[in-house]
């Protein structure tokens, strides 16, 4: 069983991975900024450790990886403000992959966008442009680690129940439920076939073991 860092461990993605993991036997830890969330993230059965992403230099986040063996990725400033999401999307994300590399954990998951790709192909006058561009940034400098890196890469997200199944390369926007990429990253996180691809997915039929392997 390992023991996983999650990086934005109040998010709603995070919220229904956290229990998964827990289930499963291994030893969680969720990031979150706000102390005032530290209950619902603990009734999860994940530990809460509060710090912001944002403000913490490679050392201290060293210091908050270290004795990990998986760090994922699931922080975001959630838009609006384009200094705010370069801060946190790209920089803090990078900051957080040179961190792991500092630390020795080599196994880093990154919960990027479908798009995220070089011509993702947003206008610079789009507000969507600071996210596309900061999150395609940070896969880059992922992709070019010596990490054992996967980026998963789901289109646009639903509340819907989870289905277990999903397809890869959708067409089209791949809406999927939230609950399905926690499934997915849970999987991922015990599939080393995942390991250095960038896996773009949506809903489908595909049984998520077996779109992984």
């Amino acid at each position: 069983m390992a023991r996983i860092l999650i990086f934005g461990g109040h998010g709603k993605v995070a919220l229904l991975l956290e229990p998964l993991l827990v289930e499963q036997g291994h030893t969680v830890t969720a990031v979150i900024r706000n102390a005032a969330h530290e209950a619902e993230v603990a009734a999860t059965g994940a530990q809460p450790l509060v710090a912001d992403v944002e403000t913490l230099d490679v050392d201290q986040l060293e210091n908050i990886v270290a004795g990990n063996d998986v760090v994922v990725w699931s922080a975001g400033a959630g838009g609006g403000d384009p200094a705010r999401t370069y801060a946190v999307d790209r920089d803090a994300a990078i900051r957080s992959m040179d961190a792991a590399a500092a630390a020795g954990v080599v196994r880093y998951v990154m919960v990027s966008w479908i798009g995220s790709r070089a011509d993702h192909g947003v206008d610079r006058g789009d507000s969507f442009y600071a996210y596309a561009d900061a999150k395609w940034a940070a896969d880059e400098h992922l992709a070019s680690s010596d990490l054992d890196w996967t980026i998963l890469a789901p289109g646009t997200l639903t509340l819907d129940p989870p289905t277990g199944r999903i397809s890869l390369d959708p067409r089209g926007r791949g809406e999927v439920s939230r609950a399905d990429v926690a499934r997915v990253i849970a999987a991922t996180i015990a599939e080393d076939a995942t390991i250095a691809r960038t896996i773009r997915f949506g809903g489908g039929d595909e049984v998520i073991g077996h779109a992984l392997a």
